[in-house]
């Protein structure tokens, strides 16, 4: 796992993806579900947004999401559990998607929990669009991150 700034130092999402990518966002506020999908639709990405772990689960299945930005305080359920549900189901699967903890959870700790749950990422809030995207990059042209 890696932090937002160092892992994308010098990249910018730049103009649409070279290969779009399918994101699904997990946030219980709905103002950050729809700036993100506004963000990752702009790119040129598929985006859908759901605020709950339940409705998470549906959409994973349905949507099969490149990367998976996902809330760690979730109404029904920690976003911790969703990704360690989420590594343990793919866990089955050879492909997986990359998992972001994008989140007000940024404290030391909470970063290393979300590595320990299985996050890829963790981006703390408020977040810098351009070093989320640069975090996306790397699929966009084919690569795991």
């Amino acid at each position: 796992m890696t932090d937002d700034t160092a892992a994308v130092a010098g990249l910018s999402g730049g103009p649409a993806a070279s290969r779009p990518l399918r994101v699904l966002v997990v946030d219980d506020d709905k103002d950050t579900v729809i700036s993100l999908m506004l963000l990752l639709r702009t790119e040129g990405h598929d985006a859908i947004g759901v605020g709950t772990a339940a409705a998470a689960w549906d959409s994973m299945r349905e949507f099969d999401p490149d990367a998976v930005l996902l809330d760690i305080g979730l109404p029904d359920k920690s976003g911790y559990d969703v990704a360690r549900e989420f590594r343990r189901w793919f866990g089955l699967l050879e492909r997986r998607p990359v998992i972001i903890a994008v989140t007000a959870w940024n404290k030391g700790s909470d970063r290393i929990l979300a590595q320990l749950a299985g996050f890829d990422h963790h981006v703390g809030k408020p977040y810098d669009p351009q070093a989320l995207l640069g975090l996306l990059a790397p699929l966009t042209a084919g690569l795991r991150l």
